[in-house]
């Protein structure tokens, strides 16, 4: 059993224009949201063995707020990844590691979430995720598999998910 964490960057800053996508910070929202998930993650109890991650500012911003305690290995590949990149880069990245955060975008982000978990697997939990993956959540997928080279569509289950409104409803979106 492997175990796979999701985190999506937090709340993104668009107030200079002239700034690259790539090159975007973070807000202030994003940076209550990224260290109230942070703080959340460690709650969690999770012992991460490595952390992979887009090498956009954003993510980069987010991971500090967040205060997790690992390096992160920065993979530009993950930058605005499809789930099956995603899904490369863990492969590639994983080593022998058991729990691996991963931390980038949507849609891909999401993506794995609709890819690995399996169809006899989706319940409620599944269907909050499904509906829409805010910036900032967080989410854990227990994948049924012996080795990071086997991780593919359909090989777990979900078994956690919290957005940071879960957490502070001043977080979640404005009326």
């Amino acid at each position: 059993m492997k175990t796979l964490g999701l985190l999506r960057h937090a709340k993104s800053d668009w107030d200079d224009s002239a700034l690259r996508d790539f090159d975007r910070g973070l807000n202030d929202r994003g940076r209550r949201g990224a260290a109230l998930m942070g703080a959340h993650i460690v709650d969690e109890g999770t012992a991460w063995d490595t952390l992979i991650a887009s090498p956009a500012e954003r993510v980069q911003r987010t991971l500090e707020s967040a205060k997790l305690g690992l390096e992160p290995q920065f993979d530009k590949r993950c930058y605005l990844a499809s789930s099956t990149t995603l899904m490369e880069v863990v492969r590639d990245l994983a080593g022998d590691a058991d729990r691996v955060l991963l931390s980038g975008h949507n849609p891909g982000i999401q993506e794995l979430v609709f890819d690995i978990v399996a169809p006899d697997a989706e319940d409620a939990l599944f269907d909050e995720a499904a509906r829409k993956f805010p910036t900032a959540s967080f989410a854990i997928l227990e994948c049924d598999i012996d080795d990071w080279a086997d991780l593919a569509d359909d090989c777990g289950k979900l078994v956690h998910f919290t957005r940071p409104r879960d957490l502070d409803p001043d977080l979640g979106p404005a009326d």
